[in-house]
């Protein structure tokens, strides 16, 4: 339980860094930023996990691409349904999923 929500405060934080790096994503503060992290993991781990499944052979065609254009639009999903997030833009959004994979990754291995 303490690592899940150490995961949850960690993908907040690094949804606010990538807030303040690409000027296309808006949070309003941390709180906002702690709900969308739940709704982008929410939203990833249903109707994320299954357009994957269901455009694996395209994903599998376009080298990947698919994969990344499907996270973005997650992004925008989560962005519509939480306020005090914003995404503007499909391209945005790709861009903002794939630095919001990093900036996670790293602050997860920063912690251990």
């Amino acid at each position: 339980m303490r690592n899940w929500f150490l995961h949850w405060i960690l993908s907040g934080l690094a949804l606010l860094v990538v807030a303040r790096i690409l000027p296309g994503i808006r949070v309003d503060g941390f709180g906002s930023a702690l709900i969308a992290a739940a709704v982008i993991g929410l939203v990833g781990a249903t109707v994320g996990l299954i357009l994957k499944v269901v455009l694996l052979p395209f994903i599998i065609l376009s080298l990947g691409i698919v994969y990344f254009i499907i996270n973005g639009a997650m992004l925008m999903l989560a962005s519509s349904l939480v306020p005090g997030f914003r995404v503007d833009g499909l391209m945005t959004a790709i861009l903002g999923s794939i630095l919001l994979t990093v900036v996670d990754y790293a602050l997860n291995r920063l912690v251990g």
